[in-house]
């Protein structure tokens, strides 16, 4: 006779409610400033139940209380790790490198930029290839400072070791000029060059914090798909942060659906998602529409 199943399909393995959906929220929102859509439930379950797993608790509650009461946990890590999404490629949004070649051509001494949400490391390597093509080297005179807030993506960005699959749309010459071709049991996967990854500071850093561990300016600030997952003040927040932290005439470079526009005054659309501060003229031309439009 077949053994009867643990629990009956559809069951879940811990009790989810909304109530604990709310918390999750509410302490992701605290941390991180990461807004949940009611449409993510199943996702966070699904997420956390392996948290639950790894540290043996057996409901959502009882790991939420351990959360609140242990504000200096390293599950704190875990927990943000865990809700954090990570969708990324190479020459993500290919439109910006064009665009971001031929500022750093303008250019001269030492060029800075800000991958403020590097993820598992494509989108900092997609912009140190291309100021190198923009420049003619592979050892330009170049620092790029690639943050996020997940730790596990931060490891393998510093790596970077990334399956062959990930870079077998790019153009056969930059792949060989870049990636080094794992060859035995590393057979399958790429290496990007040292020369490159030495031009990459890999760094935690949340976007929430009051301060950050970054001084200087950059030449250009990528902040690509990560403002959609904040509500409007804390955009607005982030936004102006980023104000003393670029160049008089550097490049701000947004998500394909991000907006600024509606969330700050102290920075004016260039075209396709790239923003350059925005002038004292600029901004009293703004307020005069809004103005106007209230009229």
């Amino acid at each position: 006779m077949a053994k009867p199943a643990d629990r009956s399909e559809g069951e879940k393995e811990f009790m989810f409610n909304h109530k604990d959906f709310d918390r999750v929220r509410g302490l992701i929102y605290q941390r991180a400033g990461i807004s949940l859509s009611d449409s993510k439930q199943e996702m966070v379950y699904s997420r956390l139940a392996r948290r639950l797993r790894a540290t043996g608790l057996n409901s959502f509650s009882t790991y939420l209380d351990m959360l609140e009461r242990e504000s200096n946990s390293g599950e704190w890590e875990a927990f943000t790790n865990a809700l954090t999404t990570n969708l990324t490629s190479f020459f993500r949004e290919e439109h910006h490198f064009p665009i971001l070649a031929e500022h750093i051509k303008k250019k001269n001494g030492h060029l800075r930029v800000w991958c403020s949400a590097s993820s598992t490391g494509e989108e900092p390597y997609s912009i140190a290839i291309c100021i190198c093509e923009a420049l003619g080297t592979i050892k330009p005179n170049l620092e790029i400072i690639a943050t996020d807030i997940d730790t596990n993506v931060l490891a393998v960005a510093a790596r970077g070791v990334y399956n062959a699959d990930r870079i077998e749309k790019l153009p056969n010459d930059i792949v060989r000029k870049y990636f080094l071709r794992g060859r035995g049991k590393n057979e399958g996967s790429v290496l990007v060059r040292p020369e490159l990854r030495n031009l990459i500071s890999f760094e935690s850093l949340n976007l929430l914090e009051d301060r950050w561990s970054l001084s200087g300016e950059f030449d250009a600030i990528f902040c690509r798909n990560v403002m959609i997952y904040f509500d409007k003040p804390t955009q607005s927040s982030i936004l102006k942060k980023f104000v003393p932290l670029l160049k008089s005439d550097g490049l701000l470079f947004a998500g394909h659906s991000e907006n600024f526009l509606y969330v700050s005054d102290d920075f004016k659309l260039r075209g396709k998602t790239v923003y350059v501060l925005a002038s004292q003229e600029d901004k009293r031309k703004k307020s005069n529409s809004y103005d106007l439009n209230k009229g």
